[in-house]
């Protein structure tokens, strides 16, 4: 019998939520231990040895070690997936690499940044320009996955992908967030479409408010 997988990360951390989201979404066993954050732990040499950023997630799978949730996601869907979050067609993939790729570069610093200034800064303490320089950056970007999902349920068709994993994982910080926020009716229609999914609902709906400032 295989080694169970391993994952290390506390569940408040959207990073690890994807890994768990891809991990539930596949029916996989695996344990996941928590580091990070209050936790703690990721000072010590073990760690490093398997994630030398000292962040999480890090993860292993047999002999294998990975350490970005991107990477850990596509493994995945790659190994364990292809029936389902891995497409055959390599252009609906390459679509899928497109939709993750933007996550990383556009979408999720913008988003994060909200949420950190969330984090970090006490309610009192919140300039309402800061904020709202920021929640507009992020909506630039939520509109951008508005206009896609126009005429397709989820982000490269009509079927649940890795992208929508990685992008998805934004959704319950941001209806939850106390900020002014537009109606976006594809968005919100995705949002709902996910939320259907038990794997979403386990791994993303992680209620964050021990993190909050106070």
């Amino acid at each position: 019998m295989a080694e169970m997988i391993k994952l290390w990360g506390r569940a408040t951390s959207s990073n690890v939520q994807k890994v768990v989201w891809t991990l539930e979404e596949l029916g996989i066993a695996y344990e996941r231990i928590d580091v990070g954050g209050k936790f703690g732990g990721l000072d010590t040499p073990e760690y490093g040895q398997l994630n030398p950023n000292r962040l999480v997630p890090a993860f292993q799978d047999g002999d294998l070690n990975l350490w970005e949730s991107h990477a850990i996601v596509r493994y995945l869907a790659a190994t364990y997936g292809t029936d389902s979050l891995w497409h055959a067609d390599p252009a609906q993939r390459a679509a899928s690499d497109q939709w993750t790729d933007w996550t990383s570069s556009t979408f999720q610093p913008a988003w994060l940044a909200i949420f950190g200034y969330f984090v970090r800064t006490p309610p009192q303490a919140r300039d309402a320009e800061v904020l709202k320089a920021a929640v507009q950056k992020a909506v630039a970007a939520y509109e951008i996955i508005e206009r896609n999902l126009a005429d397709k349920p989820f982000l490269t068709g009509d079927t649940l992908s890795y992208a929508d994993i990685v992008a998805g994982t934004s959704l319950y910080r941001w209806t939850t967030m106390d900020i002014d926020r537009p109606v976006l009716p594809n968005v919100d229609a995705w949002h709902q479409r996910l939320l259907a999914r038990p794997a979403f609902t386990k791994s993303v709906c992680v209620p964050y408010g021990e993190m909050l400032a106070k």
